[in-house]
């Protein structure tokens, strides 16, 4: 493949690869780039948007083509005169992705192709912190395995496994290093999955929830495309992922975003990561059931399993038939939702601050409190702008930000799997 003398430098400035296959990588994965931002483009639309030539992109498109990542999908006319042009799109039918999320109280599951079409999807109740790392890692595997099975039916063979899970996460190494609501320390979840999963021989990542969900937040939720975001997670603790310049922002060591363990009531009641007062305390899961539902409390002894998204509909249920006690207990969270947003926008000036698991179901409830309290204790209000919304990928936005985890893994090197694809037998 000719190298092309006027490839474009990296976002960060960097020189152009110089290698033959480090180039053939980088040709390839800006073509799938401009593809998956785009419904359909033509040869010559992608040349102009890369910098490569016309010549390039074609044996470039006409590789993928061969390995079914990619098809042709019509003729786009440019004007009144000229040669009318066949535009391509993303296929990938028969490569898939698998995400999933395992949680103080489930495993969620979200299995796409690399078209984006849904596969599988579920979420399972399941004690993890009773269950404790070996015998949840266990449980991990059998549904991952199902997971991958329901694919391989549809006509997808999973080039990828990416789990997310609320913890701080060394994303490099798969490895675990403390997920407070858990329990868990240093465990190398990435390694004792692969080796669940046995023969499948399938690569695993692991990442924190709260940032993958932010990915899918900024790639297909209610405020997609904003290069300026803040999610915060509803579940038994916060957690928060943040998105600047249209790039997630992890840190010196990968561990930003732990908005859940901002002190806010120094003489607050213990947390998961053993200090007091932090803000899930005051709004997470767990502290509204405490609060206004103590016989279900989280950790009593006796109690079943009970799916998050089942105790939001049992609260909003006593919300609708005008429960005070339940209504002052979703006010109070509120307002405390909102001084500990102020404190993440004062620090980042997102201009919006999405909100996903229970909050998004019982935003109609929560909101108003949560925004006027963010007005109130914004330094910079009114000229942030900065607003609260709520997610509408429910529960399942970490599984499904794992899922774009592989795809977009796959579409950054695609060699990863080009070799291991079929060429299309002919009639």
């Amino acid at each position: 493949m000719t190298q092309d003398p006027r490839l474009l430098r990296t976002a960060n400035g960097t020189a152009p690869p110089t290698s033959a296959t480090a180039l053939r990588r980088a040709n390839l994965s800006s073509v799938l780039r401009q593809l998956r931002d785009h419904v359909s483009r033509s040869r010559a639309d992608i040349a102009d948007a890369t910098g490569l030539h016309r010549a390039t992109v074609s044996n470039l498109v006409a590789e993928l083509l061969e390995r079914r990542l990619v098809r042709e999908v019509g003729i786009e006319h440019v004007g009144a005169v000229g040669r009318p042009r066949r535009a391509v799109a993303l296929h990938g039918a028969h490569v898939g992705a698998l995400g999933l999320e395992i949680n103080v109280d489930y495993i969620s599951v979200h299995g796409r192709d690399l078209r984006g079409h849904v596969l599988v999807e579920r979420r399972v109740s399941f004690d993890a912190v009773g269950g404790g790392p070996d015998r949840s890692l266990r449980r991990l595997g059998l549904v991952a395995q199902e997971a991958i099975e329901a694919m391989e039916r549809a006509g997808a063979v999973p080039a990828g496994v990416a789990v997310a899970i609320p913890a701080l996460v060394d994303v490099a190494c798969g490895v675990v290093k403390f997920a407070p609501n858990l329990d868990w320390h240093d465990l190398p979840l990435a390694d004792r999955l692969s080796a669940a999963l046995g023969p499948l021989s399938v690569p695993v990542m692991v990442d924190n929830d709260a940032n993958l969900a932010a990915l899918a937040e900024y790639t297909s939720g209610v405020a997609a495309g904003t290069p300026h975001l803040v999610y915060l997670t509803g579940e038994v603790g916060v957690g928060g992922g943040i998105i600047v310049d249209g790039r997630l922002l992890r840190g010196a060591d990968g561990f930003s975003g732990e908005v859940g363990h901002l002190p806010v009531d120094p003489a607050g009641a213990r947390c998961g990561c053993g200090r007091h007062g932090c803000w899930e305390t005051k709004v997470g899961l767990a502290a509204l059931v405490r609060t206004a539902m103590p016989e279900q409390a989280y950790a009593l002894p006796g109690l079943p399993v009970s799916d998050p998204e089942e105790r939001a509909a049992e609260i909003a249920r006593r919300l609708v038939e005008g429960d005070r006690g339940m209504l002052d207990a979703v006010a109070q969270v509120g307002r405390w939702l909102g001084l500990g947003g102020s404190i993440v926008a004062n620090l980042f000036n997102p201009r919006v601050i999405v909100v996903g698991g229970y909050f998004a179901t019982l935003a109609e409830w929560l909101l108003p409190h949560a925004q006027a309290e963010l007005e109130r204790l914004v330094v910079a209000s009114p000229a942030s702008q900065c607003r609260f919304a709520a997610s509408d990928l429910g529960f399942g936005a970490a599984s499904r930000g794992a899922a774009s985890m592989v795809v977009n893994h796959l579409i950054d090197d695609p060699t990863t799997i080009m070799s291991s694809l079929p060429r299309p037998t002919l009639p």
